[in-house]
């Protein structure tokens, strides 16, 4: 298996905390259902606060950032049934790394945490058999 890319990023909490009072910056940045899944949360600002340093990774294990027409809500990030975080893959995410890449299959494998102050985001991106 080959890395095609890794990023992280960290993001200081309080720096979300008043961005998710603000409706614009929540459906701007965040898909629908991360939207709808945040409701059963107790800690906001952390729930969001990964969720921005994942997109953030993701961008960077990419090699683009938030350019060529990459927006921080084509990535959703979501929990399997044991609360593991991961990639939805969209059509426009699946078709970006496979034109940037020139691969048929891959993975995302992604790692978040948080602290009281902190919380941070770890992105693999790997070619498959």
């Amino acid at each position: 298996m080959k890395i095609l890319g890794i990023g992280v990023d960290v993001v200081q909490n309080k720096r979300i905390k008043p961005l998710i009072y603000n409706n614009r910056f929540i459906k701007r940045t965040f898909s629908s259902n991360e939207i709808k899944n945040s409701k059963k949360i107790t800690y906001k600002t952390n729930y969001f606060s990964k969720r921005f340093a994942a997109k953030e990774a993701l961008a960077k294990a990419l090699g683009t950032g938030f350019r060529k027409n990459l927006n921080f809500n084509d990535i959703e990030i979501l929990n399997d049934k044991m609360g593991k975080p991961y990639y939805l893959k969209t059509k426009k995410i699946d078709k970006m790394i496979k034109n940037k890449f020139k691969v048929k299959n891959y993975g995302l494998f992604l790692s978040i945490s948080d602290e009281k102050e902190y919380s941070i985001a770890f992105t693999i991106l790997q070619k498959s058999q």
